[in-house]
């Protein structure tokens, strides 16, 4: 089964009332273990790469680990690239084998964001990509995406409209509470969603794929047990999950999540360091990672995202 793309995935998203996880990927370890959580509850996916991991992995090794999880488990998977800055990162991206693209104008101006993004619509959908636009400004650190506090800003309802119209995108980012990774470690940092913004979007969008990013929800046992075997990690506030389950029943079909992977990944791998001090083989530390980042999607698909049994 080849790669999808998403609109069909978030068609059925849109009209069942749950969401689809985008789960952040950058090595094979990460891949196996969404992909077999995915597998074992027969849940659509998003596969996405930032540019960060891109450098740090290589498209082509990249391309191949997603490849092999879709002839292993034959499951439809989309692969997409997460907040690409520029035409250029999306173009390769896409003659790559990407079905997706994330095309983030959301720095520039308006009318900036919308020539920017109708040029990499058109090229995508002229090589039957599909595109994420993104509207309003998340705060927060992450990869190539760094964005403060002052300068982050909520999504203007009024300007969704146009702005779908006039660029052509197939779902949309948009900024009503949710922060990118550090973000969520600033002292007096409230997570909490407009809904009242998404709402409003929704009536102006009827029908139209939601997306949110940073939206990782930061389990504080992971934090607890990072900080237990060495780490000195601050308390953070990630997304409670029942927002995150509501937002899934209302117009968000696509739900980002890389955060959780990272903490659940690096407290499974101190924990069995602290345990096991003298080991220096990678199989043994990777593989209780790969079982915490399989038990946390396995988590996030049926209790937040509501996509179980969904393909």
């Amino acid at each position: 089964m080849p790669l999808v793309t998403t609109k069909e995935m978030f068609k059925k998203a849109y009209e069942g009332r749950y969401a689809v996880g985008a789960f952040n990927v950058n090595n094979m370890e990460i891949v196996q273990g969404i992909t077999e959580a995915a597998k074992e509850l027969n849940s659509p996916l998003i596969l996405q790469v930032s540019a960060g991991a891109r450098k740090y992995a290589n498209h082509t090794y990249l391309m191949k680990l997603v490849e092999a999880a879709v002839a292993e488990t034959g499951l439809q998977i989309a692969l997409h690239l997460d907040h690409g800055a520029d035409f250029e990162i999306c173009k390769s991206c896409i003659d790559g084998g990407f079905t997706s693209v994330m095309i983030d104008g959301s720095h520039h101006s308006y009318d900036d964001n919308i020539a920017l993004t109708k040029k990499v619509v058109e090229y995508a959908h002229a090589h039957g990509a599909t595109v994420e636009g993104e509207l309003g400004q998340l705060a927060g650190i992450e990869d190539d995406v760094n964005v403060s506090a002052e300068d982050a800003s909520y999504t203007k309802p009024e300007q969704v409209e146009d702005f779908v119209t006039r660029t052509g995108v197939d779902s949309l980012a948009i900024a009503i509470g949710t922060s990118h990774g550090a973000y969520k470690f600033k002292p007096g940092h409230k997570a909490e969603l407009r809904f009242d913004i998404l709402e409003e979007v929704e009536r102006r969008l009827p029908e139209f794929p939601i997306v949110l990013h940073g939206a990782s929800s930061v389990a504080p046992e992971f934090v607890e047990t990072i900080n237990k075997y060495g780490g000195k990690m601050p308390d953070a506030v990630g997304i409670p999950e029942e927002m995150l389950r509501k937002a899934a029943n209302m117009a968000v079909c696509k739900i980002n999540i890389d955060s959780d992977l990272r903490l659940a990944m690096t407290a499974a791998v101190r924990k069995h360091f602290a345990e096991n001090p003298g080991d220096f083989d990678p199989r043994a530390y990777l593989a209780p990672a790969r079982d915490a980042i399989k038990n946390m999607v396995k988590h996030k698909i049926t209790d937040v995202l509501g996509c179980e049994n969904k393909l």
